[in-house]
């Protein structure tokens, strides 16, 4: 079940690499590219979401997920992935396999690789970030394959989510007893496509904004969701900021002294990263400097709690 929305060439990609399957379902949010159009002539199964609702991905998830269960009402598994990804050959059949193999189990995912990590930094440090840890954990991104059973026993993707609808879906089902695992096998490909910092910094902000929603859902013990991810925006982008100018007002230049938290905070990080110097660098820096715009999210979310507004999709591309 793929989602997306004027992504052009990568849908076309996306779609093509799942084709071996029986059926493909794809959730088209608004697109004006000729998604629709390709999409059609190829035979898949299309869902155009209202126009006259604001799009999430989740709740194009969830409207995936109804048009399947009406296609197939015996279906047993459910491979999501977003439509600027496209799947590797073996995927499919790894991710059942390990399903079937474990029931207890209610989402699977594997190695996302960037599919263009040398185009940019950006998307190198995108390439970075899908490698997380092999064996269970706590939640998975948009590309995964999951037990539909479990999905419907939560009551699917929380449509008012902008972001995080994956993790805090993982939460729900973690508190059933299911569990989530990365496996050590290739998944397939993301093309972030970032080439410009203002895109960077767009889907740093759209991280804050999911960890603010996301402590503020389930920040109690003993979950803790996206407590100390939300906690360190506000040390690093707001609170050392304003002691240090307090710190100024009262003791002068001699409160600049509190700046050299940052410098500290990145040598600090990149002497426990991996890689080269340039590398552990590179990634302690865009680290370090990706809190203030996570604090931007952290604010526009405390913003929209006090006036009781939503907040428009923070798109990147």
């Amino acid at each position: 079940m793929a989602i997306g929305r004027n992504e052009g060439e990568r849908l076309k990609r996306c779609l093509l690499s799942v084709r071996q399957v029986q059926m493909v379902v794809y959730v088209d949010s608004g697109s004006s590219d000729g998604s629709v159009a390709w999409a059609r002539e190829q035979g898949i199964e299309v869902v155009e979401l209202d126009l006259s609702i604001g799009f999430t991905a989740a709740r194009a998830r969830n409207a995936g997920l109804q048009r399947l269960q009406e296609l197939a009402p015996d279906l047993s598994f459910v491979q999501f992935v977003d439509g600027d990804c496209e799947l590797a050959e073996g995927w499919l059949n790894e991710a059942s396999d390990f399903l079937d193999k474990h029931p207890e189990v209610a989402a699977v995912f594997g190695r996302l690789r960037e599919r263009n990590p040398e185009g940019s930094i950006y998307n190198w440090l995108c390439d970075r970030e899908w490698d997380v840890p092999i064996g269970e954990v706590k939640h998975c991104g948009g590309n995964a394959m999951m037990q539909l059973a479990a999905v419907m026993r939560v009551g699917g993707y929380r449509e008012d989510l902008i972001a995080g609808e994956e993790p805090e879906l993982c939460v729900r089902l973690r508190r059933l007893g299911s569990s989530v695992w990365r496996i050590d096998k290739e998944m397939g490909f993301h093309d972030a496509a970032m080439t410009r910092f203002r895109q960077w910094w767009l889907r740093r902000v759209r991280s804050g904004y999911a960890f603010a929603q996301g402590s503020h859902l389930h920040g109690g013990a003993p979950e803790r969701h996206w407590v100390w991810e939300s906690r360190r925006a506000w040390i690093w982008a707001i609170w050392l900021p304003v002691a240090c100018a307090i710190a100024v007002v009262v003791f002068g230049l001699q409160g600049l002294v509190l700046l050299a938290a940052y410098p500290l905070q990145f040598l600090r990080r990149a002497a426990q990263q991996q890689g080269s110097w340039r590398e552990r660098s590179q990634l302690a820096f865009f680290e370090l400097l990706g809190r203030l715009p996570e604090g931007i999210g952290q604010l526009r979310f405390l913003l929209d709690r006090l006036l009781r507004t939503g907040t428009a999709i923070i798109e990147y591309k």
